[in-house]
């Protein structure tokens, strides 16, 4: 078993290898939780364990993780309703432009057009395993996320 990981994001590079860690990963709309007077985002995912995978495994891990951002300004959605609560999610990657130094945006990109968007003071990200993801959530649950 892969160790579990603890990612921090400072910069650009950082977020790439964070992206890198959570493609692919399902997340539900209930799992994003927005702490607005905490300038904080969090999201509960179950991610694949690629460290795992490009070991040569035969069988895919899935991992719980917690990716959170802290000194979000604001956090805009498209094309995701999050009154569906159920509705689960598949992360393509994570990208940051920009803005106003050290701000700009950190783009959440999910399969189907849907996004999130946090302008940020300045980029702080961490992504965090929380163990193995064995309430069957993972593979063999239908196709792509759906909603």
């Amino acid at each position: 078993m892969s160790p579990q990981l603890k990612l921090i994001a400072l910069d650009e590079d950082d977020l790439a290898v964070i992206s890198t860690h959570v493609q692919d990963a399902h997340v539900q709309v209930s799992d994003i939780i927005w702490r607005q007077g905490e300038k904080r985002l969090v999201i509960g995912m179950s991610r694949l364990d690629w460290e795992q995978t490009l070991c040569g495994e035969t069988s895919p891990r899935r991992l719980v993780s917690a990716l959170r951002f802290d000194r979000v300004l604001a956090c805009k959605s498209r094309n995701i309703d999050l009154a569906v609560r159920q509705a689960r999610l598949e992360l393509i990657g994570i990208e940051f432009h920009p803005g106003d130094d050290p701000g700009g945006s950190a783009l959440l990109l999910f399969c189907g057009g849907k996004a999130l968007r946090l302008d940020v003071e300045c980029l702080e990200c961490e992504l965090t395993d929380l163990g193995a993801d064995d309430l069957g959530t993972s593979e063999g649950d239908g196709g792509p996320a759906a909603g």
